[in-house]
């Protein structure tokens, strides 16, 4: 019967694609088929696979951003054409008109399953600036610099738990540190957002966290057509089916976002009820410092806190730790990248030492946080963006591009409907921006003046890892606070290399996330204590 539903979505899907190719055609004008693209190797997936699904994530992407430049096409499902952009001046226009490009039906629909209706991310418009605008009190620099004794508690368990594991006859340990790092992770965002600790919250909800991050760290090709058919659907249809699929990796969602729905609401009655007590600081986190917000006056509601709570639990962890992750495995590939600022740190926990001081301020490390801006540059969570354009209109390139007809142009005209692939990981990786070695991992470009001066499209250095324009990441700062502690504490006292035979597979599910020679979300790393 499975079987019969499928044919029948897929012939649908198709005869729903000729009709709009054939209503494209006698549209306003558009050039996008006209630029220049690698062959497609299959009309059912197109350049897919490819794009999405290669052994290493950017395999085919990389090669061909050299060889067509950062604007080419490339096929998607039964022919459909997709725009990749990686120019700056297109990339500007595209997060400065969050009207004109738009959520794909996919992304939405992924959004809405994953982090619920009510969330930031899933709002659009007028109600999206509402919504942001009340959140920001939970996240400016002062408040978040509030919640570093967290985020030094949380790295200083991790020691701890490195220690319990040390044997006094072996020279270091082997550990899977991306599973320390999400575990850790999930505890510092319980903290800072819900102002407790992982061991006093719903131990399903903990386990079905944490079971979710590595239950979606494996794609195939058959996600890949689920996803041109849902997309295809009416919303109303596409929601049906999410909501009645009985696959596991539908259920654990739902059985996630459920629970995080409760401990959003059980945390925002416990934050009212402190609150109107006096008995706790209204910046002590997150949710307190919100609830504090809508009783004086702000424009959000309890509902609309609570509703945050799944995207915060989720994408406030995984993505960081992922991030903490493939930097630390460049830094145990080339340990020459180890000592300046592993040096830089010890003479600044001396002077805080010695002044007394257990205020370290992070921000003045300059060795460190390049290599942060290295990692977060060269392994950014979400490599690629999907757009929609809402109505017809012209995207500005930075330089002319040929088209196949030999055309030169510095814009794009695309229809409403086109489908625009932003490229962050591509665009982090233009030789003109980023230096001749812009494909090398190597931070000291960030000290010694190869890193091109660009206006700025994202929130920090440049990058397009937090997104940009109106609807950049709202935690960024949460990362960056959180990828200084743990990296000093960890930096500090072992030394980092890779364990023999170590093979590592980069893959994109949803974020970049390290996989093993057997497809399973890991990265192994030897850790030597040294101080």
């Amino acid at each position: 019967m499975g079987y019969y539903i499928v044919l029948v979505l897929t012939i649908s899907v198709v005869l729903w694609l000729l009709y709009w190719r054939q209503r494209n055609s006698i549209r306003g004008p558009s050039n996008v088929e006209s630029i220049p693209g690698p062959p497609s190797p299959s009309w059912i997936f197109g350049n897919l696979l490819q794009f999405l699904l290669p052994k290493q994530y950017g395999d085919y992407e990389y090669t061909w951003s050299t060889t067509y430049g950062p604007v080419y096409t490339v096929k998607a499902y039964f022919g459909h054409s997709l725009l990749v952009l990686a120019d700056l001046d297109a990339l500007k226009h595209i997060f400065n008109s969050p009207d004109k490009f738009v959520f794909g039906p996919t992304f939405d629909m992924v959004v809405r399953s994953v982090f619920g209706k009510r969330s930031v991310i899933a709002r659009q418009g007028k109600d999206h600036q509402r919504l942001r605008a009340g959140l920001k009190p939970g996240f400016t620099a002062a408040a978040v610099q509030s919640y570093q004794p967290i985020f030094e508690r949380v790295a200083r368990g991790i020691s701890e738990k490195l220690e319990s594991l040390e044997d006094p006859e072996s020279p270091s340990i082997t550990m899977d540190i991306s599973l320390l790092l999400s575990s850790a992770a999930f505890d510092a965002i319980s903290e800072v957002v819900l102002g407790c600790s992982t061991s006093h919250l719903d131990p399903e909800f903990v386990k079905t966290n944490l079971d979710f991050t590595y239950l979606t760290s494996t794609r195939f090709p058959s996600f890949i057509l689920a996803d041109a058919i849902l997309g295809s659907l009416t919303p109303w249809l596409r929601r049906v089916i999410v909501n009645n699929l009985p696959t596991k990796n539908l259920k654990l969602l739902h059985a996630q976002r459920s629970l995080a729905d409760e401990a959003g609401r059980r945390a925002v009655h416990e934050k009212r009820e402190l609150l109107e007590k006096g008995l706790t600081d209204e910046n002590s986190d997150v949710f307190t410092s919100l609830v504090n917000s809508v009783r004086s006056g702000g424009p959000l509601s309890y509902e609309d806190i609570y509703g945050q709570t799944s995207l915060l639990m989720l994408a406030g962890g995984v993505s960081t730790a992922n991030t903490l992750a493939f930097g630390l495995a460049e830094l145990a590939r080339n340990i020459d990248l180890q000592e300046k600022p592993r040096a830089e740190i010890h003479d600044t926990l001396s002077t805080a030492t010695t002044n007394r001081t257990d205020r370290i301020a992070y921000d003045s490390l300059p060795l460190l946080n390049a290599f942060i801006k290295e990692s977060l540059r060269f392994f950014p969570a979400a490599p690629i963006l999907e757009r929609v354009a809402a109505a017809d209109t012209v995207i500005p390139l930075s330089r002319e591009i040929t088209l196949t007809n030999g055309q030169r142009t510095k814009q794009i005209m695309i229809r409403k409907g086109q489908v625009v692939v932003v490229g962050v990981a591509s665009f982090q990786r233009v030789e003109a921006i980023w230096g001749q070695d812009a494909n090398t991992f190597r931070p000291s470009r960030w000290l010694d003046g190869s890193v091109r001066p660009t206006e700025a499209i994202g929130p920090f250095a440049n990058l397009l890892t937090f997104s940009g324009g109106a609807r950049s990441c709202l935690g960024w700062r949460f990362t960056l606070l959180e990828m200084q502690v743990m990296l000093c504490e960890l930096l500090s006292k072992y030394s980092l290399t890779l364990p023999a035979g170590h093979s590592r597979r980069i893959c994109f599910a949803g974020t970049l996330q390290p996989l093993d020679e057997n497809g399973d979300k890991s990265l192994v790393l030897c850790m030597k204590r040294i101080l």
